[in-house]
């Protein structure tokens, strides 16, 4: 009778059980690397500013030469490339998207590829449940790319309602928002990458909690190093062209 008998979905408490304490550190340690490297970016230290802040006083700066530039072509062009590569990640998260959700249909030959690499034998929920996981950033990047996509359609609005005319008193201050606003759209595509860089370090935790922790550290310094030490930030940085960046007025809203 027993052998009859449909058996119960498990809880989210027998699920849990499935996994031990050291996957609970390694996916508590993802998620506090991720939220602190965008924390970290957007608000840096007054004595390190960031490649994103540094940016964006140069896209603020754009906005006003923008003003005295007739025609704006080059600007059109400009904010049309920005939109492209949003759609063009946001096309891309929805592929991995579809991916990542066909792999939860058939997990067999992930089970059996991880399975090569790892000491344990999990079963097919708790691979289920790390797909769930990279889910989730891909997703958040793909919401990110479509926001900052609309974004930069507003910016492109509000550029055009720049007046030709220099000296009108609206064209700076008109600018200057259409700056704020292509920032704003900047930020929310950045956000998006990092998830990327994140959603791939979580196929690490296939391997075991070990690996992931691994991942994530090595995700975390890749994207610090691209904001704070990279040469390209040295290049930005170096005062040979008139801009200033002092942190205490160029720190993101």
């Amino acid at each position: 009778m027993l052998d009859n008998m449909i058996d119960l979905p498990m809880s989210l408490h027998d699920i849990a059980a499935l996994f031990d304490r050291m996957d609970l550190v390694a996916l508590l340690c993802l998620f506090f690397a991720w939220l602190l490297i965008g924390w970290l970016i957007q608000n840096p230290p007054k004595s390190r500013p960031s490649v994103a802040l540094l940016m964006a006083e140069y896209r603020r700066e754009w906005m006003r030469q923008m003003v005295y530039r007739n025609p704006r072509i080059f600007d059109a062009q400009t904010l049309t490339t920005l939109r492209q590569g949003t759609s063009f990640f946001a096309s891309a998260a929805m592929i991995a998207i579809g991916a990542a959700l066909a792999a939860v249909g058939n997990v067999d030959q992930l089970i059996d590829v991880a399975s090569d690499l790892s000491i344990n034998n999990d079963p097919r929920i708790v691979f289920e449940a790390k797909l769930l996981v990279v889910l989730f950033f891909l997703t958040n990047a793909f919401l990110k790319f479509v926001w900052s996509h609309r974004l930069f359609g507003y910016c492109a609005v509000m550029m055009g309602a720049v007046p030709n005319d220099e000296n009108n008193p609206d064209a700076i201050p008109r600018a200057l928002k259409a700056a704020e606003i292509n920032i704003t759209g900047t930020r929310s595509y950045n956000q998006g990458l990092r998830s990327i860089y994140f959603a791939l370090a979580t196929t690490a935790w296939m391997i075991g909690p070990l690996a992931l922790i691994v991942a994530t550290l090595v995700t975390f310094g890749v994207l610090w190093r691209r904001d704070f030490a990279s040469r390209s930030r040295a290049v930005i940085l170096a005062a040979t062209d008139g801009m200033e960046h002092s942190a205490d007025n160029r720190r993101e809203q």
